[in-house]
Order: structure tokens, then sequence, then C-alpha cells
């Protein structure tokens, strides 16, 4: 090997890096090296996009650049020679010139929280370079490897569609398309304009010019050494060899034997960061020719093993629009299967061999290449080529296969098919889009010429063993069989046999897996029987072949726009760009991570504990001080004075263990190293000895131990044993929500840094609570709070989550820069956020309910258990809120609800979104569910009858005033045409049988403001500063975290002051500025921080008066500049306190709250009965939001939360095994809603003529109210099943536990394929159907421990 030089394109920079370390990712370096932070580590595994950068590639044979986008977070940085690099910086910047994709996505709302944005730019701006004029769909598509927790991704495509050929309702008539022209479109609320070149200003956007951009660098084009040239990378770790020719490439292989191939690094990448694997040598073998070819045969084609999926889909595609469609159909198969493979990112670098000798059980490419008949090529040195065929003796093992350590696969051959063979691949998983499949499967079926008489027939199927697995009974059963109903039959028993899960299983799931096996081969078989033309003995049900085609997403957002008569100056109520969209975009917005690092600062790694509840014997560091750039060990022996913190009381937990540890992934110790793979890389040596003590981990286990904090939380009203007495019907049941991980892009972060001076610090963090961060650091440290400067720039998404649990970050990064005096910072890895700082409570409900005949609710007892974790925190709170609200927005006059706050030994739960009332309101809704059934009535008119009416009093005692809820119940019946929709949803059902429809009308009622105990947090302060020229800055106690505060309190005081937003500037939340910043939280920081803003303002305004009277005609700039020379004080501090929370527990009267908010959603689902996937439809919601400060974050915040209760209703399932390891720890294995989850037509109507005088300027906080309406999703989809289960002759009524995920669904169903595999289950073990129990292989990240676990995914 003769290069040790790497070189490489960065932005059309040169780099050339003489010794880089084969560990090494491109992230890695951007970030440290080139102090390019624009690309956001979000994951460290490919799942997120956050890193996405774009390549180039000159091909010399063709003479053609290629551009494609990767995760920079994978990509290792030695695998970039000779290719160009381009980041989000790289394409436009707000201090030259924005790019267009940088500008159409900033002013079309689409930042939020903005650290997905850079990523999303950037899987944009490669789609342009490929295609200048994409569909709708295509941009879609494209953002398939791509996640963003804010906005709920509709502005994001909407204003994305600006660069689509079918972008414009007007068609041909688009003003694009006719330059010159002076009309305008508007479609899908994104203006357009006419094109040009690339200053051209189309309505206030940049039109898109491919000629202006960057070159590829001539120099990677002109010198054949960067393709032509072996190269050799050594680190005192990992050797990394670059060969140039085959022959080469064998004798490395023949060398080192158990040497890694890497191609993409999508397998390698994550072993090594996630599971502690070591790979001494490692050849990258994407450069050698031979293994990228692709050869076309009369047999079919042949694919060299280093060709990506992205061109393996790309040659496909193309022989399927080319060749007779006989000889494709197993191609077709492929094309569907790599829709749904992984993100694009990882698609562009993944390749077909990298996938086959992964060798993955669940692999979505293997089952498709055995049933194909695939075949493979391999080589080693000295030996002749051998072919090996993907049959039934292909897989050895679990991960083994018939190619020896020292063979390189070279080329897959995939044949042709023929007129009388059918072929269908199929997968399912959470998630339809970039998931791993739960259950796959390729199936071909061959005819003797002219029949339908099978002659031979291939059923491969992945997920239901350690390997992927041929049904061989099923297979020989087929043969010389006549293809009817018969056979069908005959076919399921013998899968039943073939693949037969026994209980317990790894992977879990197993009744679900079983059904899916034989529900598969239903679908198969009736896609077969279509196109053999032929009638069976029974009705041939179409609806179960195709899966459930999902449109391009549209919709509609209605406002009202100001009046016509308002000052231009005034901002207040206009859709203003969030404030940091722009640099957002650029990559330019700075997070603390991406500050650049101090003289002297270190980075600090934990030491998580490893089991769940035990005594800590020892702790060992001594080879971690031992190792190259280590500098300190901190433990609890450095903490200066107080040890513990909390939030409830300040003994709740230890900053750092030190006798016991009382949840898996508590912080024991830290490594401080002058890197942080270097402190990582240490911190995992760290010795630490146990005594397992028992856990109770499950909510069902705190019952049976009597393990809750106390005391328990009641609230009461009216006589519910007459309330019981007078009703004609009584329900009992029970209702399971399980947690939500809050999944913000940005992972908690925090830097220290020591002034020096009497113990002073300033410390940075990602948290919603500066003050709480300041006196916890102040108490830990020893040392008055006056001496800690706690400071918020911009946070990456917060939840809830940032609201107290960032102390498990700040508080060991501050006792460690205390001790060595030195700045010291952490970010979490993914991974370890997912493990330390918990989520949302997980509920148990037990409820009890009286009703009349009518519908009316009568008596309401629930009984609400919440897993509370290993520490209170916030689960007062939560229960308290949850004990308030469980009623959602219907009035119940007989009440009772005691909540149960368990204590077991999982990581704490914590604030998130709603704060308890998701979790409460669900009980509510089920039991109108329920009720409607019972009495036989519509559930909407059951619903109807029960909301609150304006001036009833709740079960608090407090008035309903202003909630407007019938109003918005009946502006959303009509919005979405609901009743015309309904009928519609019956005829579908009544002619689909394996399709099915539901729609849901949903209500919520949001009480705004802090209730007691805490009620203390209803105050907030500002400081508003004017200077000389007129400009002004303004400081108050709310963080910013994509919710657009900053803009709404610039609005505020853009009106209070009589200027322009483009005058007022916020630079962050500072506790130096600010002396008591209450949480920003609660959806109260509008209210809160705009009313003591509009009071600062004011105050300034009486100050500048005099002066405003003697120069009418003046400017802002005129009358500050003359009152500064009057030596008139030109700064003010603000106050507001919510006034009026006069609520008495002892007669339960009075204002809990401040005031409510409300809205109404409907939302219609089609599900596929066989499988469980759905698609979300249409939803409409209209929302009461008061006079919006800013209709256009308003809609932002209404369409994000909606997705995130989607997710938490229908989608992410959290996994935990029985010790209390959490298994669902990055995007991998926890699925948040993607693109193609927003429903297809997503329609947001702000009401009218609200007015709320309790809040500034007739506002209403409205970041967590929205979420709940997302259960109008759950509830869809719960009718949708009630159809299928009425064709199947079951109930309606059933139990559906949240989240409904696709086993949930499928198995609800209830038809004879589900019916068969409950029965084999339940003879081979008893099943409790109210817990979902889960085993799984684990390799546990923490203690790198391979095992086999059962998970019981409802806690």
């Amino acid at each position: 090997m003769s290069g040790t030089e790497l070189v490489f394109f960065v932005n059309g920079a040169k780099v050339v890096e003489a010794h880089p370390d084969p560990e090494l990712t491109l992230l890695q370096y951007l970030r440290k090296h080139l102090r390019l932070t624009g690309s956001k580590l979000g994951c460290g595994e490919g799942g997120c996009g956050a890193c996405t950068v774009m390549v180039s590639r000159y091909d010399r044979h063709t003479d053609a650049i290629s551009h494609y986008s990767v995760n920079a977070c994978l990509a290792p940085v030695c695998s970039l020679h000779g290719l160009a690099v381009t980041t989000v910086e790289g394409i436009g910047s707000t201090r030259t010139r924005l790019h267009p994709v940088q500008e159409q996505l900033a002013k079309s709302h689409g930042s939020q929280c903005g650290f997905c944005t850079p990523g999303i730019v950037m899987s944009m701006y490669t789609l342009l370079r490929n295609n200048p004029r994409p569909t709708r769909e295509q941009i879609e598509d494209n953002f398939d490897g791509n996640l963003c927790r804010c906005t709920g991704y509709r502005p994001i495509l909407q204003g994305y569609n600006y660069f689509a050929k079918d972008g414009c309702g007007m068609g041909e008539n688009c003003c694009r398309l006719n330059s010159g022209a002076e009309s305008k479109g508007v479609q899908n609320g994104t203006t357009h304009g006419d094109t040009g070149n690339s200053d051209a200003v189309t309505n206030g956007h940049m039109a898109y010019d491919p000629s202006q951009e960057p070159i590829f660098p001539p120099e990677l084009k002109t010198k054949s050494e960067f393709y032509q040239s072996s190269l050799k990378f050594t680190s005192d770790r990992v050797t990394w060899y670059r060969p140039a020719t085959l022959e080469e490439l064998l004798d490395v292989k023949a060398n080192f034997p158990n040497a890694k191939l890497v191609i993409g690094n999508s397998e390698i990448g994550i072993e090594t960061k996630f599971k502690n694997m070591h790979y001494p040598v490692l050849v990258a073998a994407a450069n050698i020719a031979e293994l990228n070819l692709v050869h076309h045969t009369t047999t079919g084609i042949t694919l060299g093993a280093s060709v990506t999926l992205a061109t393996m889909d790309e040659v496909l595609r193309k022989a399927v629009k080319e060749l007779p469609e006989c000889k494709t159909r197993s191609f077709s198969a492929f094309v569907e299967m790599l829709r749904w493979f992984a993100g694009h990112q990882i698609r562009n670098v993944a390749s077909i061999g990298g996938n086959i000798m992964t060798a993955s059980p669940i692999s979505d490419l293997i089952p498709l290449l055995m049933a194909a008949g695939a075949t493979l090529t391999v080589g080693s040195k000295g030996e002749p080529k051998r072919t090996v065929r993907m049959d039934g003796d292909f897989f050895k093992g679990y991960r083994k296969i018939a190619v020896h350590p020292k063979e390189i696969l070279l080329s897959v051959h995939l044949p042709f098919t023929s007129e009388d063979v059918y072929f269908s691949g199929f997968k399912q998983a959470h998630r339809k889009d970039d998931d791993i499949s739960i259950v796959n499967a390729g199936m071909m079926v061959r005819f003797k010429p002219g029949t339908n008489v099978v002659d031979d027939a291939i059923l491969a199927y992945g997920g239901m063993a350690p390997t992927t697995v041929l049904a061989k009974r099923a297979m020989e059963g087929l043969k010389q069989q006549t293809w009817n109903d018969v056979l069908l039959e005959r076919t399921c028993e013998h899968l039943a046999s073939d693949l037969p899960l026994s209980p317990g299983s790894p992977g879990g799931m197993v009744e679900y897996r079983r059904t899916l096996t034989t529900s598969f081969f239903f679908k198969f078989y009736t896609d077969v029987t279509q196109r053999l033309q032929q009638t069976p003995a029974g009705i041939v049900p179409s609806d179960a072949v195709k899966d459930i085609e999902r449109r391009v997403s549209e919709g509609v957002q209605l406002y009202e726009a100001v009046p016509d008569d308002q000052d231009p100056d005034d901002a207040v109520g206009r859709p203003l760009v969030h404030t940091s969209a722009l640099q957002q975009t650029t990559g330019e917005a700075v997070y603390i991570d991406d500050m650049p690092m101090i003289d002297g600062e270190l980075y600090a790694a934990f030491v998580f504990s490893t089991k769940a509840h035990a005594k800590i014997l020892s702790v060992d560091a001594s080879e971690a001080l031992s190792m190259p750039g280590v500098v300190e060990f901190v433990s609890f022996k450095d903490i200066p004075a107080l040890t513990t913190f909390g939030v409830a009381s300040p003994d709740e937990i230890e900053i750092f263990a030190s006798k016991e540890v009382i949840f898996q992934g508590q912080i024991i110790a830290c490594i401080l190293g002058e890197t942080q793979i270097e402190a990582q890389r240490a911190a995992k040596t760290v010795k630490v000895e146990y005594e397992d003590l028992t856990a109770i981990i499950t909510i069902e286990q705190a019952i049976q131990e009597n393990s809750f904090f106390n005391p328990n939380i009641s609230v009461t009203n009216g006589d519910l044993d007459l309330g019981f007495r007078e009703s004609d019907h009584v329900i009992e049941d029970e209702l399971r929500i399980g947690p939500q991980e809050h999944f913000y892009l940005e992972t908690h972060v925090a830097a220290a840094k020591p002034t020096n001076e009497e113990g002073g610090m300033e410390i940075i963090s990602s948290t919603q609570f500066p003050s709480g961060i300041q006196h916890q650091v102040a108490a830990a440290l020893g040392v008055p709070a006056n001496k800690i400067v706690s400071r918020v720039k911009r946070i990456g998404g917060g939840f809830g989550g940032k609201e107290s649990v960032t102390s498990f970050v700040a508080l060991p990064v501050a006792v460690a820069a205390a001790k060595v005096s030195r700045p010291v910072r952490c970010m979490l890895d993914r991974d370890e956020d997912m493990v330390l700082t918990g989520g949302r409570h997980a509920f148990l409900a037990r409820y009890k309910a009286g009703f009349s005949s009518a519908g009316r609710l009568q008596a309401l007892d629930v009984k609400l258990y919440a897993n509370s974790g290993c520490t209170l925190d916030l689960t007062v709170g939560v229960l308290t809120r949850a004990a308030l609200t469980v009623e959602n927005a219907y009035n119940v006059p007989n009440i009772r609800v005691v909540g149960y706050k368990c204590k077991t030994n999982i990581p704490t739960a914590t604030a998130f979104r709603g704060f308890g009332s998701p979790q409460a309101m669900l009980v509510s809704e089920t039991l109108m569910d329920a009720v409607a059934d019972v009495v036989g009535k519509e559930q909407h008119e059951v619903r109807h009858i029960n909301l609150y009416h304006e001036g009833d009093l709740t079960y608090y005692g407090q008035e309903v005033k202003g909630a407007n809820i019938r109003k918005l119940w009946k502006e959303c019946m009509v919005q979405s045409q609901y009743t015309r929709r309904e009928k519609e949803v019956e005829d579908f059902n009544k002619s689909h049988r394996w399709k099915k429809r539901g729609i849901a009308l949903i209500p919520t009622k949001y009480a705004l403001s802090y209730p007691k105990p805490v009620n203390f947090f209803n105050q907030a302060c500002a400081l508003v500063t004017a200077y000389m020229d007129g400009s002004v800055l303004v400081a108050h106690c709310g963080t910013e975290m994509g919710q657009g505060l900053h803009t709404k309190m610039i609005q505020v005081a853009s009106r209070a002051l009589g200027i322009p937003a483009s005058q007022v500037y916020i630079n962050d939340t500072c506790t130096d500025k600010i002396h008591m910043t209450c949480p920003t939280a609660a959806s109260t920081g509008s209210d809160l921080n705009g009313g003591a803003v509009q009071n600062a303002c004011e105050i300034l305004v009486k100050r500048l008066s005099p002066y405003r009277k003697a120069k009418p005609e003046g400017t802002f700039k005129d009358w500050v500049n003359t009152a500064s020379f009057d030596r008139v004080h030109l700064s003010a501090a603000g106050y507001h306190r919510t006034e009026g929370l006069d609520h008495d527990p002892v007669t339960n009267k009075g204002r809990m709250f401040n005031y409510f908010t409300c809205g109404v959603a409907c939302s219609e689902v089609e599900i596929d009965c066989l499988t469980g996937d759905h698609q979300v439809l249409q939803t409409d919601i209209v929302m009461d939001v008061g006079k919006s400060l800013n209709p256009a974050i308003d809609i932002g915040q209404i369409e994000g939360a909606f997705m995130q209760g989607y997710g938490l209703y229908c989608l992410e399932q959290h996994k935990m095994n029985p010790s209390g390891s959490i298994l669902t720890r990055g995007p991998g294995t926890y699925k948040i809603p993607g693109f193609r989850n927003i429903p297809v037509k997503l329609n947001v109507t702000l009401l009218k003529d609200s007015v709320n005088p309790r809040a500034v300027y007739s506002s209403k906080g409205i970041g967590e109210p929205p979420l709940f309406l997302a259960s109008s999703v759950f509830f869809a989809m719960k009718n949708a099943i009630k159809s299928a289960r009425l064709d199947a002759g079951e109930s309606r009524a059933f139990r559906l536990d949240s989240p409904a995920t696709p086993e949930k669904i499928r198995m609800a169903c209830k038809d004879r394929f589900t019916k068969q595999e409950t029965m084999l289950e339940q003879t081979e073990h008893s099943v409790n159907p109210d817990r979902c129990l889960v085993r799984t292989e684990q390799i546990d990240t923490i203690t790198n421990d391979k095992q086999f676990v059962t998970v019981d995914c409802s806690q």
C-alpha cells in the first residue's frame, strides 16, 4: 500500500490530512478539526439525518459527477479520499447570500428548534443538484432519512413544494412557468412567483438556478492517483486499507481473514460505537472497479458486491420499465422493498454485498434474494471463483453463511422471472419507512405452463428464526397442487408448523409474527389468484393485495389577518418568521456543543450504572487513568458541598452515586479527557462491583409491593354513590398508556467555566429552567447563587424534558470543572440520553363509570397509577394535573380521582408536553367510546351531549368561561364535513373486507397556568433596554427551544413600544440579568414573559412620553437620544404575575387555572387488517388561540404537538427488560413519526373572533393543548378495527391500549389467521392479554453483554 495522505475537498477548499485516524467519522472531523458545526450530531447511527451532507464523486469511466447525501456521523473520514463534501455552510450564509433552499425553508416556517434543519436543507439541496425540478412525490420520498420533532413536517414539505414542477395548483398556468408574468399563485399556504436567475426574487423568495452552483474541484477530475492509488492509514488501534485493485483486495483479505470490509459503514459504524466492537483491520472496498460493475445477461442482471442499494434500485427500475413485465416480477418486488429500506442517506452508501454478508435475520433483501434464486460469486487469493446459491443451505447459523472467512463476495446474480412465475415481497415494521422489519418475506410460485398447478414455490421468511428460513413443509405441500382455497388453508397450516416461534422467542410478539406469516401468504395467494384471472370457490377479497396507498400531502391553514388599519410597525398578529430561522437554515445558529473549545477545556464522559438497584462495592478507575488523553477521575468524593439534588426535595438523588444505585444508567463517576473520544473510551473501562438488590420495574410490581411515594393525590366532587345508583348503566375497565421518549434532536449538554474568582462559575446548559440550574450548582459547590451564572442561548428541542433533568448533566460537569479549575463540557450521546433522563410517565388507569341510557355521564371513579421512576421529580405536578383533567371537555357531576405515584427502579419520569393530561384525557375518551357502544348511539352524539357549556363548573369548582368548546365542535363538524365523510367511511367499509376506515371527532380542554402547589411559578420578569441608535434589547425569563417565544416577545415589544420588530433583539436567557427565571413550561411562556415584557415597555413608553409629545413627528431613535441626554433611565425592569388564582381547596370553589385553551380535531384513518399498518387520510383541527400573537408560530405549535401526540398514541413504543434495562436507545429501535406519517391532508383553522382578557394582547398559550387532539387518530383506528371485528362476527367492544402499534391493530381485528395463532399460542402457555411481553436479543451498550431478555413494553 503506497499512499498515507488523505486528500479531499470541503466546500471547495482542499483538505490534506497526513495521518488520519481510521476511527474518526466525517462529522467529527468537520466539527472538531474544520470547525464546521452546521452539521449536527443527533443520534450517531444514521437514523435522524441531522448530520446530512452532500458528497460528490467523479467517475472517470463515464466522465460524470454524481452527488449523493450521506450521514456524516457514519461516514469514516478515511473513505472521503478523492471526494468533495458540501456542508450547509458551503451553500449559503446570512453574511453573504442565502441559497434558495435555505431561504425557502425559513420563510415557510419550516424550522423551529433548528437542530434538524441543516440536515433537512442538505437533503433538499442534494435532490435539487440531481433533479432541479422534482415532483412533490419525489420531494416527500427524499426525506425518508430525516427526522424532525418540532414542526410536524407539513411546513417543510409545503415550503419545498415551491421547487416542485407540480407544486402549484395553477398547473400549466403557474406564474413560475411564465417568465415575466405578474400573477401569483397560492398553493398549500406557500406563495410562488416567476422564475428567473439565481438572484431573482419572486414574492420574496429566490428562484433556484442550477447553473449558479459551485463547480466540482477540477483537481479531483485531473489527477488519476485519487482513484488508482492504494492507501494505508494507521492509528494506534486500527489500520485502514484502501486497495486499488481486486488483486490487492484479495491479498489483504488473505493476510487478515478477520478484516472487516467497509462500503457504507452503516453496520460497522454502529457496532463500533454502540456495541463496543473493535475491528483492528478495516478494508475499504468501495473503489474496486470489478465490485461496482453491473452486467446484463441473458439470464438476469449481475450486480457487483459494492454496488450501492441506490444504484441497485436505479438499475432495477430501469429494467422494469424497459423489459417485459413477466421477466422483471422479482425486480419489481426489490424496487418496492428498497423504498422502505432505511433512509436515502443509507441507501446511497450501503451495498448489496454488505447486506448479504451481514447476514441479519431481519434483512429486508435476503428473503427476496432467496425467493428469487439469487446466486453469489465469491473469490479468494489463489483459488478459483466459486458460486454459492442462496437456498436452504445458505445459512449455517446466526450471522453465519456459506462464505469462508478468506473469501470475498464479488457479485450477486438476480435471475429473470418468466411468464409462469409470480413473485412478491412483504415487510412489516413498527413504522412504514426507515425501520427494521418485524417480519419480512419473499415468495415465488412457478406454475406448470398454461395451468394453475404449482410446479415449484419458495417461501422465505425473515424475523422468524435466528436466520432467514425457508418454509420447507409449506413449499413442498404446494407442489403439484391446484391453486385454490384448499391450497390456501393447507399452506397456512403448514406455515404454522414450519415457523413455530416458541413462547419467549427473541423478538417477542409471537402471536403477531405468526399471524403475519399467514397474512403475508394470504396476500400473495390473493395477488396471484387475481393475476391468474381465475375465479376461486369464494369471493376474492381484492383489497387484501395492495398496501395502503399514500398520496402526496396537502393542507390549508386558515387564520385571521391583521386589521387593515393596524400600524405597519405593529408586529402583533403577523406571521413573522422565527427570529433564528435564517441562521438555523445556514448552520450559523450556535448550540452549546457548537461553541469553540476554550483553552484548557476538557470533555467529561460518564460512568453509568449497569444495575437497576444495587449496592456499590467498589469502583476502580486505574485502567482509565492510564489511558492516553485522560486527565482526571471525578466522583462523589469531589463534591465540595451538597451531594444530592432534586425537585420535590434537595435530597432526591445523588449527583454521583456513592453507595447505592437506584436505576440502570445512574451516573457513578465521570472521566475527564482532552477529547470526547478519549474520555468516552476510558469511561467504559472503569470497573464497578455491585451487590444486587431487589428491583421494582413495573406499575404492577409497585402495586404488589406497595411501593409508592406518599401521599396519594385525591380530587372528589358530588355524591359518587348517588351518581352510580341513578345510572342506567355501569361499566368497569382499565387502560394502559405507555411511556414516551422526548427525542429532542439536541441531547442534554452542559459546559461549565470557572471564573477563578471566589468560587464563581458560568454554566451554559440546555435547560428550560436556568435559575434551577443556578441554585443547584451553587448548592453543590457551596457558594452563593450570585456567583453562579446560568445561561441559555437556544435549545435544540425540549418538550418538558429539559425542565428538571438537565441537572443530571449540568451538576457533574460543574463539579468536575470546580475540581480541576478548568472548563469542562459534556454532550450526551443519544443512547446515553435515553437511558439517563427519563420520559413521559406510563399510566395504568382503572375506572368505573355510570351513565344514562341517553349516554350522559352521571358518575366516574378513577384510579390513576403513574410510574414515577426512582425519584419524585415532577410527578406530584404531573399527577395533580392528570387528576384535574381526567374529564377532558366533559361535565361529570359526580367524580372521584385518586392518583398513585409508583416508586420504581427505572429512570425518573419527568415533564413532557401535556404534563399528565394526555394520559388522563385518554381515559375519558375511551369511556366515551364505550358508552356509545353500550347505549347504541353515535360516538359524536355521546361526546356532544356531555360537553361543557359556558358557565358550567368543573369538578374543582372553576367556571368554564371563554372556552368556546361547543363553538369549536360545531366549527370542526362543518370544516371537516364530518357527516358526509362518516357516511363515506361506512360505505367504504361495506365494500372492503381487509382494508377498513374509521373517523373520529375529539375535543380537548387544556387548563393554562401552574396550579397549586407550584402556583408561585406564575410570575416573570423582563429587562428592556433602549439604545441611542433606537435599537432595543430585551431579556426575559423564558428559554427559546423552537417554540418561537423570542419571536413573540419581540412582537409584544414592537406593539408596546410602537417600533418595527426589526429594531428589537433578544440575545439569551441569563441569570445575571434575570434574577428568577421560572421554568419555560406549562404553555405559559408567552403569557408570563409577554406580560413582563409589556410591563417593561410601558414603563419605557411612559418615560419617553414627554419627548414623544414634544416632537410627535420624531422617530423612536430621536426620542431615545433626547431622553438620554436629559438623563432619563432607558432600561426598565418589567414584572408580571397571574392574578385571580383564588381556588379554595376547602370549599372547592374559585379559579384553579388562569383560563382554558380548547380545540377539536377530526381524523380519518385507513388500516390494513392483515398487517396492522395504517395511514392517516385527513385531519382537520380547529383551535382557539385567542387573538394570536403570531399565527404562523401558533399553527406550527399545533401541528408539531399533534404529530408528537400521534407518536404517543399510535407509534412510539418504549421497551424495557425485566431487569430495568432500556432497550429503545436511539432511532433504530425507537420510532418517532417521520415525514410519511403526517396526515395526507392536514387542515388547521384558528377560531375567529376569540378574545382572552387574561393574557397578553388577548392571546392564549398553545404549546401543549393540541397534543391530545392526536387521539382522534387513535379512536379513528379503533373505529376501523370495530368494522373489521363485526365482519369477523366479533364484538365491537374491545380494549385498545396506547400506543396502538401495528401489532395491537392486527391482533384486535380478529379473523381466521389471528384465531389460528391465538389457539396455538394458548396451547403452549398461558397468555395475559393485558401485558405486552417481548423477548429480544439485546447488546447492552452499558455492560456490553449480549443477552436474551423478555420485555414488558407496557411499562
